[in-house]
């Protein structure tokens, strides 16, 4: 990704995380048709909340995002803050969840993959761009998970 497209992102991504939190996620809850949540971790190094503002499809009992970055050659900073701490917290529209990340494994990326590059088709170009294998990520929370009548939770 160019120095240019990274400013460019960046401050797309500034600006939509505040407008999205501000508005209860009424406005910026979606890109196009493909609904967007806010992934908050912890940074690796400075263990300060970090929030990105992704695409996702719902799975089951949880999410699924992908970790993309444009196609760039290395992960985004969001997805190796996870690696270190998969504890997160995403916001769907005025819904703050906490919740446990993970890589999805190759069966669950191939389940998920095409539902995903249907909401948002340039994840097969991305794909196409670059070398590393792109990760999909599943946030579930668990509590919801392990105790099904609690759904009040989310």
């Amino acid at each position: 990704m160019s120095p240019l497209a990274r400013c460019i992102v960046k401050l797309f991504s500034k600006a939509h995380k505040v407008i999205y939190r501000i508005s209860g996620g009424r406005l910026f809850a979606k890109l196009g048709e493909a609904p967007m949540l806010l992934l908050t971790t912890t940074g690796r190094r400075s263990g300060k909340p970090r929030t990105t503002p992704l695409l996702y499809v719902e799975d089951g009992d949880g999410f699924a995002v992908v970790a993309s970055f444009g196609g760039a050659p290395e992960h985004p900073s969001w997805y190796r803050n996870l690696e270190k701490n998969p504890k997160v917290t995403l916001q769907i529209e005025n819904r703050v969840i906490p919740v446990t990340a993970s890589t999805a494994t190759p069966e669950e990326k191939q389940r998920l993959w095409p539902r995903l590059t249907a909401i948002y088709p340039d994840y097969d170009t991305y794909q196409k761009e670059t070398t590393r294998d792109i990760p999909v990520v599943v946030l579930r929370n668990l509590t919801r998970a392990l105790c099904p009548g609690t759904a009040w939770l989310m």
